[in-house]
């Protein structure tokens, strides 16, 4: 098993306890940079990965390819967890780790644990409030997806957003809480309860 394991932004204050006590049972801990290593030394020792910040893109799927095959014995034999600052699921080297490490160790399962990522991290110390939407993107290309929080008739939603160019939906209901449900395209119920998240791609 491979985790892509959300460090938080850098404030060591902000890992959290699952953080720690994966760290601490993992067999093996890989991190992309000095300052992530910095962030897991008090729990044990990891091995640094250099991901290049290049626009070579050769050059970066070799590295990645590279630390996959790296990795891969770990993952398989046992748990391997790849630190990252911020939250693994937000514009992250995890995802395109996951995406080689599929195409070329296809028998290693790959999930995440999130952090505390950048985006909530800036709100925080600039003293804004996200309250009523907003959109994050890297600039790169035009936003292919949506979030949409506390979501009481979603299949009536999902309506309304095909007529955008949205064809595939994820809803979670009472997400880790008791009776925590996950609903997909289809699926959809016409109601649920107030504490779900409605993610929308097109």
């Amino acid at each position: 098993m491979l985790i892509g394991l959300g460090l938080g932004p850098g404030e060591p204050e902000y890992l959290t306890i699952r953080a720690v006590r994966i760290l601490r049972e993992a067999d093996a801990v890989f991190v992309p940079g000095t300052i992530a290593q910095e962030l897991v030394a008090p729990y044990r020792e990891a091995e640094v990965l250099d991901f290049p910040m290049t626009g070579d893109e050769a050059r970066i799927r070799a590295c990645i390819e590279q630390h996959a095959d790296r990795i891969a014995p770990f993952a398989r034999s046992g748990v391997a967890v790849l630190g990252i600052l911020g939250d693994p699921n937000f514009f992250s080297t995890y995802s395109r780790l996951v995406s080689v490490m599929r195409e070329r160790h296809p028998d290693i399962g790959c999930r995440t644990e999130p952090g505390i990522s950048a985006i909530t991290a800036f709100a925080s110390v600039a003293g804004l409030s996200l309250s009523g939407g907003f959109v994050v993107t890297d600039g790169a290309a035009p936003t292919r997806s949506r979030i949409m929080l506390k979501v009481r008739r979603p299949r009536q939603v999902a309506e309304t957003l095909r007529t955008e160019g949205y064809r595939t939906f994820v809803l979670v209901e009472r997400m880790c809480l008791d009776e925590t449900r996950v609903y997909r395209d289809e699926e959809l119920p016409e109601e649920c309860d107030y504490m779900s998240v409605l993610y929308a791609e097109r």
